[in-house]
């Protein structure tokens, strides 16, 4: 039994464990991959990160709790963010029929990707279940945050995007 549990906590510390060190970092190129929006369509990160400062930032699962925080606080923050030409992309491993039903229920203003196979995951570098947030600057990695806030992302993106003066 001791052994059933000592197995079960190592594997629950891997899937929630934040991938701190396999991450993207710090000026790594925006990553070559290409999933699903919200409406079914492909999206290329980077044919459409290359040019913009981007926030992406990654929720575990559309529909709860700490993530419907997290994406409404990056509701509440994108009027600001759109003025200046920042745009928000939001991630969770949810498929595109529940992302558009998350993206109706909650007004969200941007674009959310579907994630379900982990291929998003994957290419930067991080675990399914961690919430995570990215700037991108001229397709580069400009500021990272891989603790993830809840009802704070959008305060601390601005913040951040603020101390590189593009805010």
């Amino acid at each position: 039994m001791k052994l059933i549990y000592t197995l079960l906590f190592f594997t629950l510390t891997i899937m929630f464990a934040s991938s701190e060190d396999t991450t993207l970092t710090i000026g790594d190129s925006v990553p070559s991959v290409v999933a699903l929006d919200h409406d079914n369509n492909e999206f290329d990160f980077k044919a459409n990160l290359s040019e913009k400062v981007s926030v992406v930032f990654f929720y575990p699962k559309a529909h709860t709790p700490g993530c419907t925080l997290q994406a409404c606080s990056m509701r509440d923050s994108f009027s600001e963010l759109n003025e200046k030409g920042i745009q928000v992309i939001g991630v969770s491993s949810d498929r595109p029929d529940s992302q558009k039903s998350f993206k109706d229920k909650y007004s969200l203003p941007y674009t959310l990707i579907s994630d379900k196979g982990g291929v998003v995951a994957k290419a930067f570098g991080k675990g399914k279940w961690s919430r995570q947030a990215y700037i991108f600057s001229e397709g580069k990695l400009i500021w990272k945050d891989t603790k993830g806030a809840t009802s704070k992302q959008g305060d601390e993106a601005k913040a951040a995007l603020a101390s590189f003066d593009l805010f």
